[in-house]
């Protein structure tokens, strides 16, 4: 059997020896916009594409830089390639849990041009864990405690994949563009095709 795995635009891709320029954002949304949070375990389908956007949205509406908005939307990228985990398991694999932030600090600098800084990581974390209670909350079962304070609830109506994959490549372009126009070596603000491929075959 062959250490890699094929993704959707065609590319063969080693999660645990990853290429730059194998990573593609197609692949990203696409993947993300057919796996379900919480290993299925909800009361209806919700993507982990969903969740992603609605962590870059909280970010948009609190003002946060644009690397911290466009690491919202990426920061569970890696499941593009190693699926979702959930988290009481994922504790217990500290290899896997090597792999995949080796694998999301690759995606990070594909896409921001360095892994995130402590700070960056603690606002996506926070970010992060305040919707997973809300997801939990909605979709499984009550959660005691306080409600994380977040300006943008996420919405957990079920929507088909293909709406929640245009969705996340309209956002990653328009913050990638965001992201960009902050970078005083770029030349252009938005390039459009940056990251973008065509589906092999």
């Amino acid at each position: 059997m062959s250490a890699w795995i094929t993704t959707y635009t065609g590319e063969h891709f080693y999660p645990t020896r990853p290429e730059m320029d194998k990573i593609v954002i197609q692949d990203i949304a696409h993947a993300l916009s057919l796996i379900c949070r919480g290993n299925g375990q909800l009361k209806t389908f919700y993507s982990v594409g969903q969740h992603c956007i609605a962590c870059a949205r909280e970010a948009e509406a609190e003002g946060l830089s644009p690397r911290v908005k466009l690491a919202a939307l990426l920061h569970d990228a890696g499941e593009c390639y190693m699926s979702d985990v959930p988290r009481p398991f994922k504790q217990e694999l500290p290899r896997y849990q090597a792999w995949e932030n080796h694998l999301l600090n690759f995606i990070y600098t594909k896409f921001l041009g360095a892994p995130l800084t402590r700070a960056e990581k603690a606002e996506v974390r926070r970010i992060d864990n305040a919707m997973l209670y809300y997801d939990l909350d909605d979709l499984l079962e009550y959660q005691e405690g306080e409600e994380p304070r977040v300006l943008i609830k996420p919405d957990h109506s079920f929507r088909a994949f293909e709406e929640v994959e245009e969705e996340y490549l309209k956002l990653y372009i328009r913050l990638y563009a965001e992201y960009l126009s902050t970078q005083p070596d770029e030349e252009e603000p938005l390039v459009k095709g940056r990251h973008m491929r065509r589906r092999k075959g």
